[in-house]
């Protein structure tokens, strides 16, 4: 077991077993595998419950016992993954990776992600470990088997990490700092090219404190993360691998959780990743791993893991997990850090804002008309050429095409493509045809009328908008419904939810920056309000008016101090709070404005996701946000959502739609990330 450094917390969720007696587990293992069938519950209930020193004890004293290696009878006994899982625990750390990386370049192919995620989260001192390790189980040379098995950057990167010679935290240069910074900067975005030498000297090599250092002035220099530049000038594996490494140096714990999250969301689970990782980190840095996992996925690994699982293979999970966390129903301190963390980087991060749909260059609205009514005339309809044209033409250049139709044919294009295109593509090219504001202000009209309202999208628009658009979108939906839309969101809703509405529709959210002083009495006012201030003051009604004009006037680098101040204030994160205590639309109009204000690009990327995963697609909110944001931020929607869900738009569009609607969709999407 790897020992926690001096005064470091024990931060494993597996510890060694009191009053421990290995010739007595010995004997209960041989027991329990004696006979006819074996008793699966006796075992893992064993061999969760001990630490890998005193695995390694009992497998001693079973041979000295009974003559037999206790892993040989394991592996005769059981199968499957409850096996695997078994057989793993019961190696020591170093051999057990050992055998991953063996079977990961064993045979045909090769298992990339696992040669990542191991190589790229290993200590020196577990790299060294682990090439004796092999050497001694295979009487192989893992460089040389490395080497024999993969190629190019992706090769020569692996090959320096295996070293085990990154540099020490003890000392940290802030001139060596620096020219990291423009190092890294010349050899990728100011290079017509990439030096992927550089990248991997400084980031194979480097200390992890003297590298955090590096992530945080390169953003700080160059307005962006690293890990952008790194998607920008890095492809294939070597690129995965890098973006490993980077996010190991960051946060090593919050690597694992997002790996954990992967192999289990979706359908079918990876259970290969999750046995390995559920193992190797069990005596190192489970109990982080727990929190943080919680805090950026709102549920718990326990339960993730009982839900995704089942038989001996999930009881033996869970005795490893240690506990839920979702029972106690609290945040914890380290994971309030990586909240805090998470705003800090929202607060700094100057990221260019990029649409899909950019103006044709040799823009012709004569031609771009004529095509159009060629595509529309006579019997049936040239849908290809009007997705062509539309899709590929600025939101300004398509009403001059609609003002030249009308020039040269007496006739509206509107009306005339109403009647030629139906059903999904209809809303989708229609949608694309009309000026932005007019836009929005339809799919509000839409989202009030007739039975029920369509909260979702009421909120969806009003608090993602800025100052500007919303101020147009009141001229538009005045002039639409000759009806203002304050007086369309107060007959049409109701209580606070319509308040919130209503202030968002009034476009008068400040502009300036941050007011720490301010900040701090935001913050208070959101602790009082979200009841974890161990002072309230005030009446609740005055408290629920301050909370709202906060969110809903405040700006948004000062909403970002606020929720870092709350954060210090109460070890709780802003959104994940609202979502505790609060209810309904009111709820759900907070966090978007929350989600909206920390990274909205993600915001949109996660409502994306939803209208296409499961049974179903949501086609309104698809053509919405497709329609709305693909002159805005659509490649940053995409860009947030291959890095959270593991694939492309593109994929995700591909996979749930089809016919037109589908070209039109990967029209606007822009290319395969």
């Amino acid at each position: 077991m790897a020992k926690p450094a001096q005064g470091a917390k024990y931060r494993g969720s597996i510890h060694d077993f009191p009053g421990f007696d290995p010739n007595q587990d010995a004997e209960a293992l041989y027991t329990a595998m004696k006979g006819f069938g074996s008793d699966k519950e006796a075992i893992l209930d064993i061999i969760t419950s001990r630490s890998n020193r005193q695995r390694q004890e009992i497998c001693q004293s079973y041979k000295s016992l009974y003559g037999k290696d206790l892993i040989a009878d394991l592996k005769y006994e059981l199968t499957g993954k409850f096996e695997r899982l078994i057989v793993g625990l019961m190696r020591p750390p170093a051999y057990c990776d050992a055998k991953e990386i063996k079977d990961a370049i064993s045979g045909i192919g090769t298992d990339e992600k696992c040669l990542i995620e191991i190589l790229a989260s290993r200590t020196n001192e577990q790299m060294h470990q682990l090439v004796a390790a092999y050497k001694d189980a295979y009487e192989r040379d893992l460089e040389a088997d490395i080497i024999g098995d993969t190629s190019g950057h992706f090769q020569k990167m692996l090959v320096v990490l295996l070293q085990g010679t990154r540099e020490k935290d003890d000392v940290v240069s802030e001139d060596l700092v620096q020219q990291d910074v423009q190092d890294l900067y010349e050899a990728g975005e100011l290079k017509w090219g990439t030096d992927e030498a550089q990248f991997i000297y400084i980031l194979g090599n480097r200390s992890k404190q003297h590298l955090r250092l590096v992530f945080d002035e390169y953003l700080k220099t160059t307005g962006k993360p690293i890990e952008a530049s790194i998607r920008g000038e890095l492809s294939g594996d070597f690129e995965k691998l890098m973006l490993a490494v980077v996010k190991c140096i960051r946060s090593t714990p919050e690597y694992f959780a997002e790996r954990l999250f992967k192999a289990m969301k979706g359908l079918g689970t990876r259970d290969n990743t999750l046995i390995r990782i559920m193992v190797s980190r069990s005596e190192l840095d489970m109990l982080d791993i727990r929190e943080i996992f919680r805090t950026k996925y709102e549920k718990s690994l326990y339960s993730m893991i009982k839900n995704d699982t089942s038989g001996e293979y999930k009881k033996s999970l869970l005795k490893l997990c240690g506990g839920d966390d979702d029972a106690a129903g609290q945040f914890f301190p380290e994971a309030a850090q990586v909240a805090y963390q998470m705003w800090e980087l929202s607060a700094v991060a100057r990221v260019e804002l990029k649409g899909t749909v950019r103006p044709a260059n040799d823009f012709n609205p004569d031609a771009d008309a004529k095509a159009l009514r060629k595509a529309m005339k006579g019997l049936g309809t040239d849908e290809d050429t009007i997705i062509d044209i539309i899709t590929h033409r600025s939101n300004a250049q398509r009403q001059q095409i609609r003002q030249t139709f009308k020039s040269h044919f007496g006739r509206d294009l509107m009306t005339d493509l109403k009647s030629e295109i139906s059903g999904d593509l209809a809303r989708l090219i229609l949608g694309l045809m009309m000026p932005p504001a007019h836009y929005d202000a339809k799919q509000l009209k839409k989202a009030m009328e007739g039975a029920g309202t369509d909260e979702k999208a009421l909120i969806e628009i009003l608090a993602t908008r800025t100052n500007a658009e919303i101020r147009a979108i009141n001229e538009a939906y005045k002039e639409d419904y000759h009806k203002s839309l304050e007086d369309a969101l107060s007959s049409d809703t109701s209580g606070h939810f319509r308040r919130i509405l209503i202030s968002l529709a009034t476009g008068n959210r400040e502009e300036g920056g941050e007011n720490l002083d301010q900040a701090r009495e935001d913050a208070q006012v959101a602790a009082e309000i979200l009841e974890i201030a161990d002072t309230p003051s005030g009446d609740k009604t005055s408290l629920e008016t301050r909370f709202m004009t906060i969110l809903c006037t405040r700006s948004y680098p000062h909403l970002r101090r606020v929720f870092q101040e709350f954060i210090k204030m109460t070890n709780y994160d802003v959104e994940h709070t609202i979502k505790k205590e609060m209810s309904g639309d009111v709820r759900d109009a907070f966090v978007a404005i929350v989600q909206s204000v920390k990274n909205k690009p993600l915001f949109f990327a996660d409502k994306l996701y939803k209208s296409m995963k499961g049974a179903g697609t949501d086609e309104k909110t698809l053509t919405r946000i497709m329609v709305s944001r693909s002159e805005i931020d659509l490649l940053n929607i995409r860009r947030e959502f291959i890095e959270k869900y593991d694939k492309s738009l593109h994929q995700a569009i591909e996979g749930d739609t089809s016919g037109d609607f589908l070209k039109a969709l990967l029209a606007l999407c822009g290319g395969e990330d």
